[in-house]
């Protein structure tokens, strides 16, 4: 079957969206346990507890990170290649912050030395926290427009700064980031643990809950009421035109990044799941059901990138120096071809990574305990 050049624009959005949202449930909770592990852990067996209930996984779970980043590049070049160079010293930041998941990993437990365990489990927090809260504000700055332009040539310039992107707005998303993915770490690790660890994950995943929820709905309240012109195209060629960004025509109003919902009032379900995730989850993991909780937490993930990006589109990275130059799902594209051999390649390997992991965790199920700890010294973790 071959599908048509818009279908498939489409489509890619859509499974950029999935890949997404798969690496913010399934590597996030990864994330959110090393941002949890310091707190939730009083000594170094309640903090290899914690670890182990991520280190069998963590590195399978990059799977979806690496993916990611391969899918933006093959199907959205132009996105990748603007946004690389627009938020590059941001994207360093996050690589230099996931340097301290490998080594901390294998590296923490080797000495029984109370400094250096200490030391590594501040870095594992630090690689916990800091890829949350920068993807965060880099969506924040997408809402307001990157500063970017293209020439005849289609060659990308970045007139901005790395300090202008940590502006108020793209802070508060990156709380909403940073919360919505300790949340669902706390989730995780209230499922796998048990005991003092496992009371205090869960008030970590209930103050988490709570703070993605509050700014969540200031951020809401932030594009309809705190002066953010949202984006609009006035023309453009056929959706199945050859991608050129610079033929279009785009106009800044101040309701339009929510005219979306006005066309498809069902979009509004997406925040509703956001907010009714994260609150009932909490409502599950306090009542000891767990595993309810953490597919609820995770519920509320779906919701909340979806929310993103429902209301982002059709652009996929607007631009507040020259609108009209702004990348969008129809303009920013590789070749029919390309994404037709990717689509079918994604539903050939998707399936076999999606049973992979399922059984991956099905074979790793189960409490880790301080006596499994205990009698267990030497382990990897």
């Amino acid at each position: 079957m071959l599908l048509d050049y818009p279908t498939l624009k489409l489509i890619w959005w859509l499974l950029v969206g999935v890949l997404l949202v798969g690496f913010a449930i399934m590597d996030g909770h990864d994330m959110g346990v090393g941002t949890l592990l310091p707190f939730v852990g009083r000594n170094d067996e309640e903090r290899r507890v914690v670890i182990n209930t991520v280190g069998p996984h963590w590195d399978g779970n990059q799977v979806w990170f690496i993916t990611g980043g391969g899918a933006i590049f093959a199907a959205w070049p132009l996105v990748y290649a603007t946004a690389f160079s627009g938020f590059y010293w941001a994207m360093l930041a996050v690589l230099w912050a996931l340097f301290f998941r490998p080594v901390g990993f294998d590296y923490r437990s080797k000495i029984h030395n109370a400094t250096w365990r200490s030391t590594w489990d501040w870095g594992l927090f630090v690689g916990g926290a800091v890829p949350p809260l920068i993807f965060g504000v880099a969506f924040g700055n997408l809402f307001q427009g990157v500063p970017f332009h293209f020439d005849d040539s289609l060659v990308s310039t970045y007139t901005g700064s790395f300090w202008a992107l940590l502006n108020p707005f793209a802070l508060l998303v990156g709380v909403v980031s940073s919360a919505m993915i300790t949340m669902h770490g706390g989730m995780y690790l209230a499922h796998r643990t048990e005991g003092d660890v496992q009371r205090r994950a869960i008030r970590g995943a209930t103050l988490a809950a709570v703070a993605m929820v509050v700014a969540f709905a200031a951020a809401g309240l932030c594009l309809r009421y705190g002066g953010i012109d949202g984006y609009a195209i006035a023309s453009m060629p056929a959706t199945d035109a050859l991608p050129d960004p610079l033929a279009k025509t785009v106009v800044r109003s101040a309701d339009a990044w929510w005219a979306n919902y006005a066309r498809v009032p069902a979009i509004w379900l997406l925040p509703i799941l956001g907010f009714a995730g994260a609150l009932l989850a909490v409502w599950q993991v306090r009542a000891g059901r767990t595993l309810t909780a953490f597919v609820l937490s995770s519920l509320s993930i779906v919701g909340v990138i979806g929310t993103a990006g429902a209301s982002l589109f059709p652009f996929v990275m607007p631009s507040s120096t020259h609108p009209g130059a702004s990348l969008t799902v129809w303009d920013s594209v590789s070749s029919h071809l390309t994404l037709t051999l990717m689509f079918w390649a994604t539903v050939l390997f998707m399936p076999i990574i999606v049973a992979y992991t399922s059984w991956a965790y099905r074979v790793m199920r189960g409490k880790v305990t301080v006596e499994q700890i205990r009698a267990n010294e030497h382990s990897a973790y």
